[in-house]
């Protein structure tokens, strides 16, 4: 839905004005305070005069065309406002008014009529229960609460399922001197959507960076379309999705359910999808900022330059938090610092120029200088901040700060300024930022190294995902003849083996002749494992022996198994595997984003040590790859104290291929679990699989 109407209307009528309401106070002196040229009518059915000027008792009886009604009128009365107004051909609304869906039965059943004549109409209707949208780069202000001011016009557009949030986001955005150039209140999204919106912004010229408060995803696969747009468009979108939460396991058979939950799913999609998490608003409006103001950021190698040796050993611990290098400065570089910096400072990678500072106003700024001519460099982090108190004379401080605007604009390489802690960017601050054109200060080291990391793996994704071409959903197969329940082993095995992936020889004996005479084919030592349909975890049972030594042994063993699990299948035979590393490869489908793969080390104690990486299906080779490099776990892949390390493009590849299986299943598949994948050097093979399906 295109909604680039609603956002730019030349005139707007307020519907339900009344002195009475603060809600129509405020969204009048909005429109009148920041600039919108066009003409604002006010609709009361009593008429007379509403905040100082004449009132229309109707839609109606307005003599010009409307372009927006902005509805303010009580609950029953808002569908009413709608059909008058598509008679008169407005096509565009925000309803402020609540008691609709998030107020029980009643209210919904009424949003559902609101929902449905809009749809039918081709009507345009924010909300209902929002407070209106801020356009900034319009001066376009529709908005149902007093704004802060100044209004700071910017480049990071916010869009936000919440209401009452939308006045502390504005107020904190100020204070770090963050420009908006569009606020959404979404409301309950009858109509226009979150998608709908963000759909907008990326091809918005005004908006750099899209900011999201989201308490649900409704529509993830027209989520993950238009963040994939964002990406594509280079328009970075941050995110603070609220709801972290943990349903039970999806399948009391597979450990992967214990491993996969709502919110691990959100964060593994939003991660595929290019999409940067944050835990506060403060870090939503933070990144947003430094986004704004750097775009994309060539790498992890960090150069610091600090007045503070406190401060570069915090930002040093933070920057190893964040998985940001800061490497040696080249011989070049100490060089030079060494001629710049006091004898009793030490010139190393975080740099502390020292307190000398106070008496070289020039200091930082020439540091800076050097450092970010350095060729290990990918980024430099400047500590620092706008003046807070203006003095006396404040020439000499314009003439620093531009000087070191100066040499930030020229620098091969990107500046981030960030300031000790978060405090707010004061009157006099913003006025030297602006006519100094100093850049974006990122809130406090904390918030700050968060930010540059959040920007370096945005880049990086984006890199990635450019790079190469999204990965087809697989082709669908039949789904085998009585799929249902829950296939242990031999049956799960045989539909993986059936499908070309590697799954370790085995063969279901029912008598213990059976059980000889298949061992003996494999060659001692073999693994016996009871087989029934229905149990999945054969181990809490006593289910598996392995290193089975001979033909008594395997007859005692079947008897043994066999009289365990009266209703057993027979025994599975395999040969023994020795040596290599466990995985898990596990899909489970997830009741919002559908099946998603959790890869991570396997065995018996994948629900304690919980290592594993999440990915939304459909994923290729090169995605499993990254997965894989992202587990606690890796170095055991990489062949630690000296053990045979894996081919990790050869598991990759199987995962892959696992992966595309089990979405060619369809719709019917619940999970499916191989546990372990057995790794030795390149040779990747399933031991034990689990599938279950859906009724």
């Amino acid at each position: 839905m295109s909604v680039h109407a609603l956002f730019n209307p030349r005139s707007i009528a307020l519907v339900g004005a009344t002195d009475k309401s603060g809600w129509s106070v405020s969204t009048l002196l909005n429109l009148r305070t920041h600039g919108f040229p066009g003409p604002v009518h006010l609709v009361n059915p009593r008429g007379g005069v509403v905040h100082g000027q004449p009132a229309h008792r109707s839609l109606t009886d307005i003599p010009e065309p409307v372009d927006l009604a902005y509805v303010m009128v009580p609950t029953p009365a808002v569908l009413g406002v709608l059909k008058e107004g598509a008679k008169l051909g407005i096509r565009d609304y925000v309803v402020l008014t609540a008691g609709f869906g998030e107020s029980g039965e009643a209210g919904a059943r009424m949003e559902a009529e609101l929902a449905a004549f809009a749809r039918e109409h081709g009507l345009t209707v924010l909300g209902p229960n929002g407070n209106g949208y801020i356009n900034a780069a319009a001066g376009i202000t529709p908005y149902g609460l007093p704004i802060p001011e100044p209004l700071l016009r910017g480049s990071v557009g916010v869009v936000l399922q919440s209401g009452a949030l939308a006045s502390s986001v504005l107020g904190f955005a100020l204070a770090r001197n963050v420009g908006v150039s569009l606020l959404t209140s979404m409301g309950n999204e009858s109509v226009v959507t979150v998608t709908d919106v963000v759909d907008h912004l990326v091809d918005d010229p005004a908006t750099k960076v899209i900011a999201l408060f989201l308490e649900t995803i409704r529509n993830p696969a027209e989520f993950s379309r238009v963040a994939r747009r964002a990406l594509e468009a280079g328009k970075p979108v941050v995110a603070l999705k609220i709801g972290r939460s943990t349903l039970a396991s999806r399948t009391a058979q597979a450990h992967t359910g214990a491993l996969v939950g709502d919110d691990d799913v959100i964060d593994a999609a939003l991660r595929q999808l290019g999409v940067i998490r944050v835990r506060s608003l403060e870090d939503l409006i933070i990144t947003a900022g430094l986004l704004a103001a750097t775009g994309p950021l060539p790498g992890r190698r960090v150069g610091v330059v600090t007045p503070s040796g406190g401060a570069s050993e915090i930002i040093a611990d933070r920057a190893e938090d964040e998985g940001l290098e800061l490497p040696a400065f080249a011989p070049e570089t100490v060089a030079k610092l060494a001629e710049i910096v006091p004898a009793f400072g030490t010139v190393q990678n975080p740099l502390d120029v020292t307190g000398y500072v106070l008496i070289d106003r020039t200091l930082l700024g020439r540091a800076l200088e050097v450092v970010t001519a350095d060729p290990g460099i990918d980024v430099v982090l400047l500590l620092s901040e706008p003046p807070k108190v203006a003095p006396p004379d404040p020439a000499p401080v314009f003439a620093l700060y531009s000087a070191s605007a100066r040499r930030i604009a020229e620098s091969p390489v990107p500046v981030v300024v960030v300031s000790n802690v978060l405090t707010d960017v004061t009157e006099f601050g913003r006025r030297v930022q602006r006519e100094t054109g100093y850049p974006y200060v990122a809130g406090g080291i904390e918030h700050g190294l968060q930010a540059i990391a959040a920007a370096v793996r945005w880049s990086e994704t984006r890199e990635h995902a450019l790079s190469r071409p999204v990965a087809a959903p697989p082709a669908s197969v039949p789904v085998p003849e009585g799929a249902a329940g829950v296939w242990a082993e031999h049956r799960a095995a045989a539909l993986l083996a059936e499908a070309g992936l590697p799954v370790v020889p085995s063969a279901l004996a029912r008598t213990a002749d059976e059980a000889v005479a298949a061992a003996e084919s494999f060659g001692y030592p073999v693994v016996l494992k009871v087989a029934a349909e229905g149990l999945g975890h054969k181990s809490d049972i006593g289910g598996v022996r392995l290193g089975v030594p001979d033909a008594a042994a395997v007859r005692r063993i079947h008897g043994e198994l066999m009289a365990a699990v009266p209703d057993a299948d027979g025994v599975l035979v395999q040969p023994q595997r020795g040596g290599g590393i466990e995985l898990l490869v596990g899909i489970v489908r997830d009741p919002a984003w559908g099946l998603t793969l959790a890869v991570g080390l396997g065995g018996v104690w994948v629900e304690v040590l919980r290592d594993a990486a999440l990915r939304v299906l459909p994923v290729d080779a090169a995605e499993v790859r990254r997965a894989l490099s992202e587990l606690r776990g890796v170095a055991l892949l990489q062949g630690a104290r000296g053990a045979e390390p894996a081919d990790l493009d050869a598991v990759a590849g199987v995962v892959a291929r696992i992966a595309a299986f089990a979405g060619s299943l369809g719709e019917r598949l619940e999970s499916l679990e191989i546990n372990p994948l057995l790794v030795t050097g390149s040779r990747v093979e399933a031991l034990d699989a689990l599938v279950t399906w859906r009724d």
